[in-house]
């Protein structure tokens, strides 16, 4: 005989409430993550135009905007890159690389112009990324190699730096970085265009989930059927178009393929990134916070040249120490995120 014993059915599990302040902490330490660039450049841009007349006149505004757009096009690209948890040190090299072809290929046309760097500095990051992702050599190495590669090529392409290319103010190609449209400079309207397709890419397609997967956990994602060596060499093909092209605008502007410039330039785009919100551990970041950390950089430089009395090398100890307290800001939020 079976005695049947009655079992009350499972009360359903009462969720521990959440104390309101972890809550709002919680909802205030991401906010900070998210938009805390663009409240600082708020108070820099307000602070900025109550101590200076000029800051806010439109020439000096529309100067901001055409000097920020060529850092913004290659912080574009190395967003890309440090989503995913990695880093990008030639892009520098290949902004100057790209600006040098531009010069020399506009004698044949605004094509070729844009073509020439697009496709030799796009390689040079289908390299970078097939050695990272296929070799599992280090970033840092394979970047840094890549970097003195560029400078190599552009030294050759202008023996040893003696030779500058200079770009038809006639031509169409001259009219893409100095032209204006609504009073804008044509390059700032590119930069506009290229922020929008990429923040819609990495939000909107199955790419950019790839992207936000690799850098968070590039085990989980492998497991999960991420292809994690495309989405490499993706987002390092995308670095270098960018640079590439960053340098075109840059020569069509300053009509003529200036040989010196980029150096240090993979440094801005870094910063301008991790200021923007972007986490240097990968998984965690934003198109539109790039743009703001370019524009932040650019006003602080803005208002130190306005400032006059100070020497331009204060502007890199003021963004370097703005970089610092942005990292470890970053950290400690992401410390109180996990706690709370």
């Amino acid at each position: 005989m079976t005695t049947e014993v009655d079992t009350p059915p499972h009360a359903p599990a009462v969720p521990e409430e959440e104390p309101a302040g972890a809550g709002r902490s919680e909802r205030l330490s991401a906010f900070a993550q998210q938009h805390g660039a663009l409240v600082t450049l708020a108070v820099a841009m307000i602070a900025a135009s109550i101590g200076f007349d000029t800051f806010l006149t439109g020439d000096n505004l529309r100067n901001m905007a055409l000097s920020s757009a060529f850092l913004a096009v290659v912080a574009l690209g190395m967003t890309f890159v440090i989503i995913t948890g990695d880093i990008d040190l030639s892009v520098g090299s290949l902004f100057a690389l790209g600006g040098v072809l531009a010069a020399w290929g506009s004698r044949y046309g605004t094509v070729v112009a844009l073509l020439l760097p697009l496709a030799v500095c796009g390689l040079i990051g289908v390299v970078n990324g097939l050695l990272i992702a296929r070799s599992r050599l280090a970033p840092f190495i394979v970047t840094l190699a890549a970097m003195l590669g560029a400078r190599g090529i552009l030294l050759a392409v202008t023996d040893e730096g003696s030779t500058t290319y200079r770009v038809d103010t006639d031509s169409f190609f001259a009219t893409l970085g100095q032209g204006a449209i609504l009073g804008i400079g044509v390059p700032v309207w590119i930069t506009v265009a290229l922020f929008v397709l990429g923040a819609l890419v990495l939000r909107r397609t199955r790419f950019g989930q790839y992207v936000y997967a690799v850098g968070g956990n590039e085990d989980a994602a492998a497991l999960m059927g991420a292809p994690v060596a495309r989405t490499k060499i993706a987002v390092y093909t995308l670095s270098g178009l960018c640079a590439g092209l960053a340098g075109a605008l840059n020569a069509a502007w300053l009509v003529s393929g200036v040989t010196i410039l980029g150096s240090g330039m993979e440094l801005e785009a870094i910063s301008a990134v991790v200021i923007g919100g972007t986490l240097l551990t990968g998984g965690f970041g934003f198109i539109s916070g790039s743009l703001v950390g370019v524009l932040l950089l650019k006003v602080i430089q803005n208002v130190i040249n306005q400032i006059g009395s100070l020497d331009s090398a204060y502007q890199q100890v003021v963004s370097g120490a703005f970089l610092a307290v942005v990292v470890i800001a970053q950290t400690w939020l992401g410390r109180r995120r996990r706690v709370l």
